[in-house]
């Protein structure tokens, strides 16, 4: 009994709030002690009053995030889910789903989420969405006459943006380009990708006020990486540094390497590529320019967008539409947040369904702990 009441102590000197910043400092090494005690003891019984009631102390348990979107099949949003309506599956095993929260670029009022040692937990207070142009250029006719298309067909996209929302537009050809930082101004992108992006090679710019995207992004940098997979991991590891939730709307032909049995495959940095992508929350949001039915290298958008929660659509084939998929796409998701099993380190897969309601069910395949 004696024990049990120092613990109660424990407890009541941690939650105390009007404590001085000293005896905040000391309540940390207290909690760590409550901690230590509790890995010992599954259960921590505390005996309170005459009636010697019994309650459970739990230890802290391991949270995930997963952005999740729902669409119905024709692309749009699916709106007043909640935390009952999803069942998250890790590694084949189920987890409890404690919380679904919509976003959707306006502002929160709600209280950020507790930290979870993850890289942008916490979303936004601010109003707006974080997005990234990325076009990937390239001068092979069937690939180009999509590009010359490509500005013909954007205006709804950039028709749905507001001045809330933060855009930045890079390029890829033969190494990665800046255009563009994190900016409201969807005038000035609007120009950059229906024209600059197009016929002229990018000024010298600085990086801009926070969130900045070149502040952690510099122009050599780009200048040293020659793959479409390193540039996506290098703007991945850009912003993680940056909070919540990002999105590349990547338009270009695709990646991967011809086999010699005929088709593609990809290669092993793409999945240092994918990890860095799901690390930081991006989800890839992927229109292939191609002027084909079906061509070998879309497998690298198919497997990008199917790893971060994206979407691939294909312009040749009805461009109207595969712009208006990617705006739903733009509208919000629903942030779930996830017990995270005790495993091993490593990738871990995830399977996001939707039992109770109908919808088609977009997320991250797996995250690296």
């Amino acid at each position: 009994m004696r024990n049990t009441k120092i613990l109660v102590l424990l407890v009541f000197f941690v939650v105390d709030n009007s404590w001085s910043e000293s005896h905040q400092i000391m309540s940390h090494r207290f909690v760590g002690l409550i901690s230590t005690i509790g890995l010992a003891c599954p259960v921590l019984v505390v005996a309170l009053g005459p009636q010697q009631q019994r309650f459970v102390e739990r230890v802290d348990v391991a949270r995930i995030l997963i952005d999740v979107r729902v669409v119905d099949d024709f692309g749009r949003p699916v709106l007043g889910l909640t935390a009952n309506d999803f069942e998250v599956e890790i590694d084949g095993k189920p987890v409890r789903v404690e919380s679904a929260d919509w976003i959707d670029g306006k502002a929160s009022q709600d209280v950020p989420l507790a930290s979870t040692e993850l890289s942008g937990v916490a979303e936004a207070a601010t109003a707006g969405r974080s997005i990234v142009f990325l076009v990937q250029k390239s001068h092979e006719p069937s690939r180009a006459m999509g590009l010359l298309r490509w500005p013909q067909v954007n205006e709804p996209l950039l028709a749905g943006l507001t001045s809330d929302d933060r855009v930045a537009v890079v390029s890829f050809d033969f190494h990665l380009k800046m255009w563009l930082d994190f900016t409201h101004d969807i005038a000035r992108a609007r120009t950059i990708m229906a024209r600059d992006v197009m016929l002229r090679d990018p000024p010298s710019i600085d990086p801009g006020p926070k969130p900045s995207l070149l502040a952690q992004l510099s122009r050599d940098e780009g200048r040293r990486t020659y793959t479409i997979e390193k540039a996506l991991q290098l703007l991945a590891n850009a912003l993680a540094q940056l909070p919540g939730s990002k999105t590349i709307v990547l338009v270009g032909y695709g990646f991967g390497r011809m086999s010699s049995q005929g088709g593609a495959f990809l290669m092993p940095e793409y999945e240092m590529a994918r990890d860095a992508l799901q690390a930081a929350r991006v989800t890839l949001l992927c229109l292939d320019v191609t002027f084909a039915d079906y061509h070998t290298l879309e497998l690298g958008l198919q497997a990008v967008a199917a790893d971060t929660g994206g979407i691939f659509e294909r312009l040749y084939l009805n461009p109207r539409q595969a712009v208006d998929r990617v705006v739903n796409a733009l509208v919000g998701h629903y942030v779930l947040l996830a017990e995270k099993p005790d495993a091993k380190p490593g990738l871990h897969r995830i399977a996001v369904g939707l039992p109770r309601a109908k919808g088609i069910v977009l997320a991250r395949s797996s995250y690296v702990d």
